[in-house]
């Protein structure tokens, strides 16, 4: 299969440093934590324009 990596590719990345890997899982999660809040946000402000509030 094209898409599948090969066992070289999965050797190469096991290569790569403990902080290298650690930095991209910590980019990657902080980036979803960011685009939920900017989701959370937008609903936030759509339903206080359709007069809907939690007070």
């Amino acid at each position: 299969m094209p898409g599948k990596p090969s066992l070289d590719d999965i050797k190469q990345a096991e290569k790569k440093p403990l902080w290298q890997r650690l930095g991209w899982l910590a980019m990657i999660w902080t980036g979803s934590v960011l685009a939920l809040f900017v989701v959370a946000s937008l609903m936030r402000m759509f339903m206080n324009a359709a007069g809907l509030s939690t007070h």
